[in-house]
């Protein structure tokens, strides 16, 4: 008797979201349902079209089992519980909703795994808080996927991950780490993706946040792509590599070790030359979109700063970058620009 597939639910259906989907079905052992918002209607008539680097340039009109335009609330709806979330929206936790507040109505206690595929540092605090009794996992994504318009995909990076538990206190470690094993055996039941184990989630986080605090952030505030970053030499010097030293001794203080030597230099040569790169922070600042400041930045500073370690790069490029957001949330009607009453500078 054939076992039956795995329910999941992914909400972010964009460039990642998608390749998510596909590769989940593709592999056989997940029905996938898919929550689109701006894209809907595009898929829902044409489907999606993907050009990629793993599957090929001929993908047109491809369905996921099911796409709806909100989350599902399992309860109110009579549905079958879902057996994963999957989570690859950005992560905004100074704007609402959060990302518990999201997902609320499509999981079940006891029942649902929740897979945080998200870049930042303590993204999962909210979501354990919101959710006791459900394993949290992380996975720490590498691929290169972008929705270039609505239901039109390019993919060219391949799917990398690096999937292990968070910490749940309410949750046994052996219960966590088997919810994250069994996802990756759904997810990559052939062995064909480079989709891992690893238990240390922190130090895989501390390690993305090498590039991602320093390269995102930087190109962000000066809106410029990562080539021209390294042709200046100045802003490799001035603020790149600070950062990156920065941040490094902030993981350090916070117990993460086995970084590789000279890991600064491996990363500030990782993006190629012979394109205009911008980091994602970078274009979604030109979009006029909101911004991934805190889990980000404003994370992995908070938790050098308490252990005493000096990052006074990246301080400063925090309080731009929060300029930056707080014109983003004015544009959108998130802020209103007045005086309040504690405010000593009226």
């Amino acid at each position: 008797m054939a076992h039956e597939k795995a329910r999941v639910l992914i909400v972010g259906t964009g460039g990642v979201g998608t390749m998510s989907a596909y590769a989940l079905e593709q592999g056989g052992k997940a029905e996938v349902t898919a929550v689109m918002r701006s894209n809907y209607d595009a898929v829902a008539k044409h489907g999606i079209d993907i050009d990629s680097i793993q599957y090929g340039n001929d993908i047109r009109g491809w369905r996921p089992t099911q796409i709806r335009k909100n989350v599902p609330d399992v309860a109110a709806e009579g549905l079958a519980p879902f057996d994963f979330v999957l989570v690859t929206t950005k992560n905004i936790p100074d704007v609402s909703p959060t990302v518990a507040d999201i997902i609320e109505p499509a999981v079940t206690p006891n029942k649902t795994a929740i897979i945080l595929s998200q870049n930042g540092l303590n993204i999962e605090t909210g979501v354990v808080a919101r959710f006791p009794t459900n394993p949290i996992i992380s996975s720490v994504s590498y691929v290169g996927a972008t929705e270039k318009s609505p239901g039109k995909i390019l993919h060219d990076d391949p799917d990398v991950q690096k999937i292990g538990p968070f910490t749940n206190p309410n949750i046994s470690d052996k219960v966590a780490e088997d919810a994250a094993k069994r996802y990756i055996a759904v997810y990559n039941p052939h062995g064909k993706l480079d989709v891992s184990f690893d238990a240390d989630v922190r130090r895989v986080r501390w390690r993305k946040l090498v590039y991602n605090a320093s390269f995102n952030p930087v190109a962000t505030v000066l809106r410029m792509d990562t080539p021209r970053m390294r042709m200046s030499r100045h802003v490799i010097d001035d603020l790149v590599r600070p950062i990156i030293l920065e941040i490094i001794a902030a993981a350090t203080a916070c117990g993460v070790t086995g970084f590789p030597e000279k890991l600064e230099e491996s990363v500030i040569r990782a993006d190629p030359v012979d394109t205009e790169f911008k980091p994602s922070m970078c274009q979604d600042v030109e979009k006029g979109n909101l911004l991934e400041v805190e889990n980000i930045v404003g994370e992995p500073l908070r938790e050098g700063e308490a252990r005493g370690v000096p990052m006074p790069t990246l301080r400063a490029i925090y309080g731009l970058l929060k300029g930056l957001q707080l014109k983003a949330k004015e544009s959108k009607g998130l802020w209103e620009p007045k005086f309040t009453e504690d405010n000593p500078y009226q």
